[in-house]
């Protein structure tokens, strides 16, 4: 039997936090609490949770620059974080997601649609997206001077150094890497990457297209991986080939010793 999803749930409101730790409870989660980020530090260094969701409003960080910690992280910086937060405008869920947030909540919230969101994130998370060709399991997908490990879900540059994925990162790029020298909509790359009608802001595909240009060095105007093309999308212009599946490994051993 599958075990119950581990969501920690870090705000200063305690009868917010109770309320939804029963709700998710009796849909078979297993929920922690932390009222600060000094807390949540300290739990997932103990116990590492499949999703974080986070008040921007903590009494002793702010939630945005906790979020940006988590994702710089070398052991945090794939788990989902959904951010809660009062201020709800575009250019606060845009912020939000810029800093690495799957998704983006205001409140007040209802709690089965915060159950929902947490449910389709974690989906996201463990599932390739539909329609995805599906590579050799423990594969490296190669590309110019990167190699992608599909295992453990990072970069590996030319000289072994290693380059963490947010799990959205990671969603979008291997989406790219299936549909080499091929013109993808914005529409199209969010329904692959969150495998159904997407209910965040169109502009997140082009925040994380930004954000993995980043991880690989690139830049808008010598693009030599990801184009875009103007009213059209985006394509990724590199061949990328399939290496063997020991490979990770190799790489990953090299870069720890």
């Amino acid at each position: 039997m599958k075990k119950p999803d581990h969501i920690l749930i870090v705000d200063g409101d305690r009868e917010l936090r109770e309320r939804v730790a029963v709700f998710l409870e009796s849909n078979r989660m297993r929920v922690s609490h932390a009222n600060c980020g000094r807390v949540l530090r300290s739990m997932m260094e103990s116990d590492l949770p499949d999703l974080v969701v986070i008040d921007v409003d903590l009494p002793d960080i702010d939630g945005l620059s906790l979020c940006s910690e988590l994702r710089a992280s070398r052991h945090h910086y794939a788990v989902p974080i959904l951010l809660l937060s009062v201020r709800h405008d575009e250019e606060d869920r845009i912020l939000g997601l810029e800093m690495g947030a799957d998704d983006y909540m205001g409140k007040p919230f209802g709690v089965r649609e915060l159950h929902a969101r947490i449910r389709a994130i974690l989906r996201r998370a463990n599932m390739l997206p539909p329609g995805m060709r599906v590579t050799e399991s423990g594969s490296v997908l190669r590309f110019g001077e990167w190699a992608l490990d599909t295992v453990a879900r990072h970069l590996v540059d030319a000289d072994g150094a290693i380059v963490f994925l947010s799990s959205a990162e990671y969603r979008l790029l291997r989406v790219f890497l299936d549909y080499p020298n091929r013109v993808l909509t914005r529409d199209q790359l969010l329904n692959l990457t969150q495998g159904r009608q997407a209910d965040l802001l169109d502009r997140s595909i082009d925040l994380l297209v930004s954000r993995i240009r980043q991880r690989l060095r690139d830049t808008v105007r010598e693009a030599r991986y990801i184009k875009t093309l103007r009213n059209e999308g985006y394509v990724f212009a590199a061949a990328v080939t399939v290496a063997a599946n020991r490979e990770p490994r190799a790489l990953q051993l090299e870069y720890m010793a």
